[in-house]
């Protein structure tokens, strides 16, 4: 079994279009409207973004954390926690053994919470 999509709410298509083309680095790969729904795809995942779902919390998986989230502040975006170090994989049971995993969070354009994590090789 695998994962094929995640909803997320959102009030406003356009401006979550905006947000996510711009966060993602690439635009939407369907819009339905009526009845409100926008899709970006995630490497097969299907990212949907509705006006009818209920506000969830996603982690998304970035190269570059904190040039992530200096450039998301630069745009406006509310940076709701900075990058801090949450795991140190040692043994490779929950990612890369030899990483270390930060996460970020921020307030999306529909006021969801998004976390973003980030990987270094321990000790850098």
């Amino acid at each position: 079994m695998r994962l094929i999509q995640v909803a997320q709410r959102a009030v406003d298509l356009d401006r979550a279009a905006a947000f996510y083309s711009r966060l993602l680095g690439s635009g939407p790969s369907g819009r339905f409207d009526p009845p409100g729904l926008l899709f970006f795809d995630l490497d097969g995942v299907r990212l949907l973004l509705d006006r009818g779902a209920p506000a969830s919390l996603i982690y998304l998986d970035v190269v570059n954390l904190q040039v992530a989230v200096d450039e998301l502040r630069a745009s406006g975006t509310k940076i709701i926690q900075e990058p801090q170090l949450v795991y140190s994989h040692v043994d490779g049971s929950l990612g890369p053994a030899g990483t270390d995993e930060w996460m970020a969070f921020v307030e999306d354009s529909e006021g969801n919470t998004v976390g973003l994590v980030g990987r270094e090789t321990s000790g850098s």
